[in-house]
């Protein structure tokens, strides 16, 4: 009586995760065009004037997708630039092929191809947090395609601990994908609002910015999993390319707050600042992990001092 009670209860859940996925994707369609790369498909959304020099590639971190770089920092941006978003692979809109398509030297590569289809030779990156992993494998693995990296408290080192026990338990095969197919989204409606709100601090989080952000997408069931094996390996992945740091050639600003409890700028934004040539630091007092929305004016003036740095090298190199 007990197993099928338990059974029933499954099943319901697993239909309203259904529901629930239809409702989600209603309110917060695609916005730009697929682009096919390596068996997946990556969501590109691009904007501002095509012909305004050296264009902007933005990559979000974990539990999130395009729209949290593009509100406010990736409007702002496009008023004078060509930006262009991506979903990384799982997450928004974008798909993945293969559960190791996880890890930054995959996603590393799709997104070189993602560009080299959309005719983008060279760009000025902007990464937040977990994608600092990944502009750092770009600029490693593919130095060509990067202008100049800007990087908002990133990840790029190992760190003591683990990721949370329900990223731990979601990435477990059968128990992994039986949770997120029944539990996950209708849970998830209850705490993403507060989940959110604690990234922000000392912060306080803009009203709307769950909805504004999409966040909700991240509730479904295959994008949900997609961001748990990001973070399960995600540590063996920094811990295997950070002593290649010191290689990497493309002028790169760091900005980090003191009181990120998130990503921790001691163990990741100083040590990384101090391995790479040509690195800029700031660090302020009062900032969160959520440095594109705490101070997009600072962010968006750094990004175009950048531009201003390589614009001169990519004119002397015709």
């Amino acid at each position: 009586m007990i197993l099928i009670s338990v059974v029933t209860a499954l099943a319901l859940l697993a239909l309203l995760t259904q529901a629930g996925i239809v409702a989600v994707q209603r309110v917060h369609p695609p916005q730009g065009r697929m682009i096919e790369v390596d068996g997946a498909t990556l969501h590109v959304v691009d904007i501002g004037p095509r012909d305004s020099g050296v264009p902007i590639v933005m990559l979000h971190g974990a539990s999130s997708n395009l729209e949290a770089m593009r509100r406010p920092l990736g409007d702002l941006l496009a008023r004078d630039h060509r930006v262009i978003l991506i979903d990384r692979p799982g997450h928004g809109w974008s798909t993945r092929a293969r559960r190791q398509d996880s890890t930054p030297d995959i996603q590393a590569r799709m997104v070189d191809e993602a560009l080299g289809k959309l005719g983008i030779d060279r760009a000025v990156f902007v990464v937040h947090s977990w994608s600092g992993a990944l502009g750092t494998r770009i600029a490693l693995d593919h130095p060509g395609r990067v202008a100049g990296l800007v990087m908002l408290a990133p990840v790029t080192h190992p760190w003591c601990g683990g990721v949370g026990h329900y990223n731990e338990i979601i990435a477990t095969p059968l128990i992994g994908p039986l949770l997120a197919y029944t539990i996950t989204l209708p849970l998830g409606y209850f705490v993403v609002e507060a989940g959110a709100r604690n990234v922000f601090l000392p912060q306080t989080m803009p009203d709307g910015f769950v909805k504004d952000s999409a966040t909700p997408l991240l509730l479904r069931p295959r994008e949900f999993l997609a961001n748990a094996y990001d973070l399960v390996t995600l540590k063996d992945a920094v811990a295997a390319q950070a002593p290649r740091y010191a290689g990497i050639v493309a002028p790169v600003t760091i900005i980090a707050g003191e009181p990120d409890k998130t990503v921790s700028t001691d163990i990741h934004a100083r040590p990384f600042a101090a391995m790479v040539p040509n690195a800029k630091l700031i660090v302020l007092p009062d900032l969160g992990h959520m440095v594109q929305n705490a101070v997009p004016d600072l962010v968006k003036m750094e990004i175009e001092a950048m531009i201003g740095r390589v614009v001169p090298v990519e004119a002397a190199a015709r």
